[in-house]
């Protein structure tokens, strides 16, 4: 009597990616509720088992559903926005300034549906995501029947979901406690990158793993800077670091692991983490090539993640297995690197153990979830078919075979692709719904992209200045600078501070001149008491309303400035100039009093210019133009006082000059 199941996969070739390797060419999978209850030769499962449903998948492979171990899938929506750029400043030019003013609960839910759409299509039945108001991932996740691990990011800096790291470590309790009990959605936490996060949110992040036996994700190795600026900082690796805060305590995911060391790859073998290369968003991203083969061989458990839309552009994962399979040949120059089966190991088997769910899925054994991927085998790109080497179909998926060869795809043996129609989502619904949030960002880019107080704003930090600043410069002599220091603390010239400083600025500028400009300054000040600093700034200076008196100029502008902690590569990139001024001074600074009024003294010598100085400079700042008017008068005593002829005065700025 034959046995009853729910559904029969039949005469397909079937590749298990069970630790044997076995493929039945003229195979089947039996089906029974959420499982697979027997994998065999057609004949012989038709024989044994009586189906409520046959399908027939002749000319097609039956493989596991594919895994994409690290992912931020709402990320779809911003897709395209920005390329070619180095990571800093795609990440924090473009990325978290549009995640900050657009992700909310809408735009994650919408941009999670878009993804999972796209990934049924390829065939992933798995994910791993890491991002904002992961609760809207999870839900969008189980509403389109996908199984996804849901990692809530913490970082130390505000996010779109939390103002600081604590209400994130919050957030992330809340959101594991809701739906831990889900039998297909993982929920967990996700510290972002020791680079973004703390000793204490590392740690914190572990206990919560711990309490509720869920896997810690969180980026790893992904670059060489982040390498050496963690070696500077941490004295160890990215690695080393996240071992030594216990992330590794705990079941680990660590994305990317591109620059991992000899010692990082034991490190993680011994602690059991997972490791998940990103091939072509690490190459989009010019971060580099994984040691993919390093870690196969060190017997590291190894996936392959798609990461987020916006640094790969699709979340297809046959491109990553194909990747896989071709950059390790091309780095080592060895053609049997990793080979075929290998690389689709990486999404699947492999896969499952570095996500820690290999006694669920990855393979297609009985006992094991009816996760599955039906894909066609006879279409132009891969046609025809050898099959006289056992692992010829190993090469056909590894190497022709793309994410619209997929016909059919099953979670827990339900139906979320048949036929290439999508059963749990609307596609439509979600492409229009989409499109609109592209649209509010798209026009809110296309402002900022002319805009530099837009720009500068976007990056943080600015304090907003709207003065009047009235100024006098002069090119004088030794002897002129000798009577102007005599002067000082006398009588009629108190002064408040003294300071020496050495500054360093770059200026950018632009044709248009109706742009403004940006300096970049670094502060090197010397005081009595010894060496301060250096201190980093960024300043937008709009265009000036100017205005000449007899010996000075009163700029009436607005001037935005922020602390400058990104490099002098990335605010060029990020502002993209037409022109860069460089400028070096050493600066003598004086606070002072000239009848009841405060004034700002500067005795300055350019370094590597051709008319070096000194240079004489009074400048004052104040909100009114009528007091602008009375401090030009007053800055017109003290050009008398110090001896200062008419033909020595300067009406030009140093960057103009």
């Amino acid at each position: 009597m034959r046995q009853a199941v729910d559904l029969l996969l039949i005469n397909g070739t079937v590749v298990t990616m069970n630790p044997e390797g076995s493929v039945v060419a003229d195979g089947a999978v039996a089906i029974r509720g959420r499982s697979i209850a027997d994998v065999g030769p057609t004949a012989a499962l038709l024989a044994r088992y009586e189906a409520a449903e046959t399908h027939d998948c002749r000319g097609c492979a039956i493989i596991p559903g594919l895994i994409n171990g690290h992912a931020h899938v709402p990320m779809s929506l911003l897709r395209g926005l920005v390329a070619d750029q180095q990571l800093d400043v795609w990440l924090f030019g473009y990325m978290f300034p549009v995640e900050s003013r657009f992700a909310d609960a809408n735009f994650t839910f919408t941009g999670t549906q878009l993804s999972c759409a796209e990934m049924i299509r390829g065939g992933t039945t798995t994910f791993v995501d890491m991002y904002y108001f992961e609760e809207e991932v999870a839900r969008a996740a189980d509403m389109a029947g996908m199984r996804a691990i849901c990692g809530q990011t913490v970082m130390r800096l505000p996010t779109p979901d939390a103002a600081s790291y604590d209400e994130g470590l919050d957030r992330a309790r809340r959101f594991i406690e809701q739906w831990h009990a889900h039998d297909r959605i993982v929920p967990t936490i996700a510290p972002h990158a020791p680079y973004t996060c703390t000793d204490t949110i590392y740690h914190e992040a572990a206990a919560l793993c711990r309490r509720y036996g869920v896997p810690l994700v969180t980026h790893l190795s992904e670059t060489a800077r982040e390498v050496q600026e963690s070696r500077a900082e941490h004295e160890a690796t990215p690695f080393g670091y996240a071992a030594r805060v216990g992330a590794f305590d705990v079941k680990c995911i660590a994305a990317h692991g591109v620059h991992a060391t000899e010692d990082d790859i034991i490190t993680i073998r011994e602690r059991g983490v997972g490791v998940v290369p990103c091939p072509s968003s690490n190459l989009k991203l010019a971060s580099g090539v994984a040691p993919i083969r390093r870690f196969l061989e060190a017997g590291v458990r190894t996936g392959l993640g798609t990461d987020g839309p916006a640094s790969n552009d699709d979340q297809d994962m046959f491109t990553e297995i194909h990747l896989a399979a071709l950059l390790p040949k091309g780095t080592s120059g060895d053609p049997t690197a990793v080979p075929a089966r290998e690389a689709l190991a990486l999404a699947t088997s492999r896969g499952a153990q570095a996500i820690h769910l290999e006694h669920l899925i990855g393979s297609l054994v009985p006992g094991k979830r009816a996760d599955i991927a039906i894909v066609e085998l006879g279409r132009l790109h891969s046609a025809p078919r050898y099959s006289y080497a056992p692992d010829s179909i190993y090469t056909h998926l590894a190497y022709s075979a793309r994410a619209g060869d997929v016909r059919d795809v099953l979670v827990d043996g339900r139906w979320l692709m048949r036929d290439r129609a999508l059963t749990t989502l609307d596609e439509p619904d979600v492409l229009r719904r989409a499109q609109a949030i592209a649209d509010q960002i798209d026009a809110f880019l296309a402002k900022r992209e002319v805009n530099l107080l837009d720009k500068i704003l976007a990056i943080g930090g600015v304090q907003q200045d709207e003065l009047f600043e009235v100024q006098a410069k002069a090119k004088i002599t030794d002897a002129t600078v000798e009577r102007i220091v005599g002067l000082l603390g006398g009588a009629d010239l108190s002064f408040s501070k003294a300071s020496e400083r050495t500054q360093y600025d770059t200026y950018f500028t632009w044709n248009d001149q109706a742009k403004g400009r940006v300096r970049l300054r670094e502060d090197h000040r010397v005081d009595p008491g010894g060496r301060v600093g250096p201190k980093y700034t960024i300043t937008l200076t709009a265009p000036p309303d100017r205005a000449e008196y007899p010996s000075a100029v009163r700029l009436g502008r607005a001037r935005y400035t922020a602390p400058a902690d990104r490099t002098l590569r990335f605010y060029r990139e990020y502002f993209q100039p037409d022109q860069v001024v460089e400028i070096e001074k050493h600066r003598r600074r004086w606070r002072i009093v000239y009848r009841g009024e405060d004034f700002a003294l500067n005795i300055d010598t350019l370094r590597g210019h051709h008319d070096p100085g000194p240079y004489l400079e009074i400048k004052s700042r104040t909100w009114s133009s009528r007091d602008a008017d009375a401090k030009a008068a007053l800055i017109d005593e003290l050009l008398a006082l110090f001896g200062v002829p008419e033909q020595a005065l300067v009406m030009q700025e140093y960057v103009e000059l």
